[in-house]
């Protein structure tokens, strides 16, 4: 008789260890307390318009693609991907933008036009990067849930190339010296929610997965991707039932027998896999006197990623724009000092638009265009009150868009908005703390001192997600639920 196996929460990386071990014969039953798949990979339908809730920028193809192959099948069948070229758009505070490029003699003219000798620079960026790339892609791949894992070969080889001693910052200083493009090879700390001056260097590692390999889009959103996933997870003979949260784990004697329903049923299992956010799921679904290295004082102490504000737009007009663009503050660094440090709204704040009809025809009418729109903004550690600035932002948001961002007359051409605060994030989205990424990444909330993908206080559970190993971003995500579901197997003595 097959083992059973439940997860809580039908988001990426609890769908990634639901297609392997459903793929492996496991009985995998995914309670989801939502009314669609993906969590935060999920989507949000506006009129005629629809958007991501979360990610819109995939990197790393070959780790879903893995996943699909691993289960038999193949990601072009549930997905249509496709590489963007230009990457994204980058608006500096003096006007300039810059559109980095997979292309190299493309990426040659875009920066010797933004800074003429800066390309030098580039190549022993690539040269340099691709080495620390190739070193350090093995450490996070392998599970981290004793001492002697921290002595691996693997990490053993990567620690002259790990640059956890220095910021993120100073890693690519080491290649250009205007701040400028500095900014441009670094700005990625925020796919971590972390400021460049204090994410360790050894982070350096996501600019070269973008200009080494690419970033994708899905044609419909990606949160397609998790659409794709639930059906090959179904086809392999996986169960996801929706409009099923969880009120919390059965655990006796330090161990974890299933889950109780928040209807009162109860759903017995061999396995128990978390999906949902890390500090949310100890603090509501796992009874105190069963974490207590997670107690509620100990989680309030740790590190926490920043938070956005959200505004999701259907607008009545096209933008000839790309696809991805970011709008930095003119002083970039006090921007996210305000946002990580004294945890306050800035004057001069940064932003993220996707303007994904640029390359996707399907989530606008022909002639429209959905917006969906970041600002990082501290989260709920500080003392924001959304409901009284929320409305403030929003309007100071949409002028920015106007006059710096250069998307004229989006004001007068709102149909559809929806707007997400870091309360939001955390009182309707069961975000800790509205931290949208997670535990931050410092060196002391990295590897072994990561919540283990094999959860720590009681057996038969794990872990995936942001929120444990390898960290947040989708391809971590995907790592994170393969690396469970193989250590369920391992333990079965099945192989993979």
């Amino acid at each position: 008789m097959a083992k059973k196996v439940i997860i809580i929460g039908a988001g990426p990386g609890g769908l990634a260890a639901g297609m392997l071990l459903a793929g492996k014969g496991y009985d995998v039953v995914i309670h989801e307390k939502e009314k669609q798949v993906g969590g935060r990979n999920g989507s949000i339908k506006l009129g005629d318009y629809k958007f991501d809730i979360g990610p819109t920028f995939l990197m790393m193809k070959d780790v879903l693609e893995y996943l699909f192959t691993q289960t038999g099948k193949n990601l072009d069948d549930y997905c249509k991907v496709t590489r963007l070229d230009p990457m994204y758009r980058l608006v500096f505070g003096d006007g300039r933008e810059l559109y980095p490029s997979p292309d190299k003699e493309k990426m040659r003219e875009q920066l010797e036009k933004f800074s003429p000798g800066s390309f030098a620079g580039y190549e022993k960026y690539l040269e340099k990067e691709k080495i620390k790339h190739q070193k350090l892609i093995k450490c996070l791949q392998i599970p981290y849930g004793k001492i002697s894992d921290f002595f691996s070969m693997q990490l053993i080889k990567a620690l002259p190339y790990l640059d956890a001693h220095v910021s993120l910052y100073d890693v690519l200083s080491r290649y250009f010296e205007d701040p400028d493009v500095r900014i441009a090879f670094t700005f990625q700390a925020k796919y971590i929610g972390m400021s460049p001056w204090s994410a360790p260097g050894t982070f350096s590692i996501i600019s070269y997965i973008e200009h080494g390999g690419g970033v994708f889009h899905v044609e419909g959103g990606l949160n397609m991707i998790s659409v794709g996933m639930a059906k090959a997870f179904g086809e392999s003979g996986g169960t996801i039932k929706l409009n099923s949260p969880v009120k919390k784990i059965i655990v006796e004697n330090g161990v974890a027998l299933g889950v109780e329903l928040q209807d009162g049923t109860v759903d017995k299992a061999d396995y128990t896999i978390i999906n949902a956010d890390f500090a949310h799921a100890m603090t509501h679904i796992v009874d105190a006197k069963d974490r207590k290295k997670y107690s509620d004082a100990k989680l309030a102490k740790k590190g926490y990623s920043c938070s956005t504000f959200m505004l999701y737009l259907g607008v009545n007009k096209t933008f000839d724009k790309a696809h991805h663009s970011i709008v930095f503050a003119n002083d970039y660094k006090k921007n996210v000092d305000e946002i990580t440090e004294s945890k306050i709204i800035s004057e001069d704040f940064s932003f993220y638009v996707q303007n994904a009809g640029m390359t996707d025809a399907t989530l606008a009418p022909e002639g429209k265009s959905a917006l969906y729109v970041l600002v990082p903004i501290p989260n709920n550690f500080s003392d924001i009150d959304w409901e009284k600035e929320k409305i403030k932002l929003r309007d100071r948001v949409i002028h920015a868009m106007e006059t710096r961002g250069g998307y004229e007359g989006i004001r007068e051409s709102i149909e559809e908005e929806m707007i997400i605060t870091p309360a939001d994030w955390e009182n309707k989205h069961s975000v800790y703390k509205g931290a949208t990424f997670n535990l931050a990444h410092n060196i002391g909330q990295m590897l072994i001192f990561r919540p283990h993908n094999e959860f720590e206080c009681f057996k038969n559970t794990y872990l995936v997600g942001g929120g444990t190993h390898p960290g947040s971003g989708l391809p971590t995500i995907y790592e994170s639920g393969r690396i469970s579901a193989e250590l369920i197997m391992k333990r079965d003595g099945i192989e993979f």
